[in-house]
């Protein structure tokens, strides 16, 4: 609908502005409050940036819904409903924006009856802008953007991340996760620190697959309408249909790699992000 290109068009200006209130502060100190763990931060970058963002779309767009990483971390209650909704990770990788390290994003997603209808990501450090419009491709920077296609998962690099659980049940499950796909084989296992970055790898062919457990929406709504119009697949690390709440996600060059994978991988235990009131993520 010509409704919602209306909208991706007025969120990449959004992003490109606000990309610039990150690119002012990324060399600059940071004041830094934790949130549900120590590798869990917050930057007075990430509130602001999340503020100007919805008060920019909301006078725009009055009827529309949000949701938000920091408002959900505020106490907002996080609930996706049929409405038009813009869900707002203000900074992807907020430990790498406290230390300087070059992969931090801006991600929107924007979902209508619960469907996303299209994905922005702006990696503002390099300038790297992805986005895709359900059934009209993907992107970056305005050039069409493929997944590789690959189906041998032993010719693979695999994307995933840390995270910011530290619980013990969590990092022995993370870490047997990569033994075991290092012993598939895969070519190599890579982490850039933001999930939404991570994933447009996939879309663009950089990278074959992604995957993680614990992940919330906002750190993987825009993308996943990235790697379905570059022609990857989205599911569950289970194998199943993905659902955006799950906080499960296998993205990845063709359904024989993303099924493989989650033949290996093992969940730990998470709440949805529907029975969640505050979030956490990097």
């Amino acid at each position: 609908m010509s409704e919602w290109t209306e909208c991706l068009n007025f969120g990449v200006s959004l992003c490109k502005q606000t990309g610039d209130v990150i690119l002012s502060a990324f060399q600059q100190p940071k004041e830094v409050t934790l949130k549900s763990s120590p590798a869990d931060l917050v930057t007075e970058t990430d509130q602001r940036v999340e503020k100007l963002l919805i008060s920019a779309i909301r006078s725009r767009f009055p009827q529309h819904r949000f949701i938000g990483e920091e408002s959900v971390a505020a106490g907002e209650r996080l609930q996706l409903t049929d409405s038009p909704t813009w869900i707002i990770d203000p900074i992807d990788g907020t430990v790498n924006f406290v230390h300087r390290f070059p992969f931090v994003a801006i991600s929107i997603g924007f979902t209508v009856n619960k469907q996303l209808e299209f994905g922005i990501v702006y990696s503002c450090v390099d300038d790297k802008l992805f986005t895709a419009q359900r059934g009209r491709g993907a992107f970056l920077n305005g050039a069409p953007l493929h997944a590789s296609g690959q189906e041998d998962v032993s010719r693979c690099v695999v994307v995933t991340e840390i995270g910011a659980e530290r619980d013990d049940l969590a990092l022995s499950t993370l870490t047997s996760n990569i033994c075991r796909l290092l012993q598939l084989p895969v070519h190599g296992v890579r982490a850039l620190g933001t999930a939404a970055v991570d994933m447009c790898q996939v879309a663009a062919g950089s990278a074959d697959a992604y995957y993680h457990i614990g992940m919330h929406c906002w750190d993987i709504a825009a993308a996943t309408i990235i790697v379905q119009e570059a022609g990857g697949v989205v599911m569950d690390t289970d194998g199943s249909v993905f659902d955006m709440m799950s906080r499960r996600v296998i993205a990845a060059s063709s359904a024989a790699v993303a099924r493989r994978i989650a033949e290996i991988i093992r969940a730990f235990p998470c709440r949805r992000d529907d029975e969640e009131t505050a979030g956490s993520g990097v």
